[in-house]
């Protein structure tokens, strides 16, 4: 992740520690821009549909990888409105109801998850981004490890009628 050359004017970096993290610190004369390395926000949603959980292919993803439907916040986009959108955008689904479930990091990706519990309805129609979907009982879904994983045993545990 530590960059070898500035985002800004293309200069070696030196790796310096600052307020106790290392940063990347352009050594070009009159630039100095550091690279903060903040998480990017994603949203993702665990989908509700027709009674079972949708899980999508993401193109992108190893060949046997299911996951959530998600996507990157906007600028000035609220997450609620940001999950619907992707919903939308994705599967061409409309959400009728929304519930947070919570953030969860995901360092590997540098990004911060901000995940959904969604009932949604309407005709499943996957974008250019996608490529297979899977409808499971709720009983069949297995949390991973990784990335959205937490989320999905969260509400997995929050869900439980036994």
């Amino acid at each position: 992740m530590k960059h070898q050359f500035c985002s800004q004017c293309g200069q070696p970096v030196q790796h310096r520690s600052i307020q106790g993290h290392r940063r990347s610190v352009c050594t070009a004369e009159g630039c100095g821009h550091v690279e903060w390395y903040n998480p990017t926000p994603v949203v993702a949603a665990i989908i509700r549909y027709q009674g079972q959980v949708l899980l999508v292919h993401n193109t992108d993803w190893p060949p046997k990888m299911l996951g959530l439907v998600s996507g990157f916040l906007e600028f000035d986009e609220h997450p609620d409105a940001a999950v619907k959108r992707e919903i939308k955008e994705e599967t061409n689904l409309d959400t009728h109801r929304l519930e947070f479930i919570g953030h969860y990091p995901f360092p590997q990706q540098n990004q911060i998850l901000l995940v959904y519990a969604a009932s949604c309805d309407g005709t499943i129609t996957l974008n250019e981004e996608l490529d297979r979907y899977k409808l499971l009982d709720v009983e069949q879904l297995i949390p991973w490890e990784f990335g959205t994983g937490p989320a999905v045993k969260d509400w997995l545990a929050a869900n439980r009628t036994d």
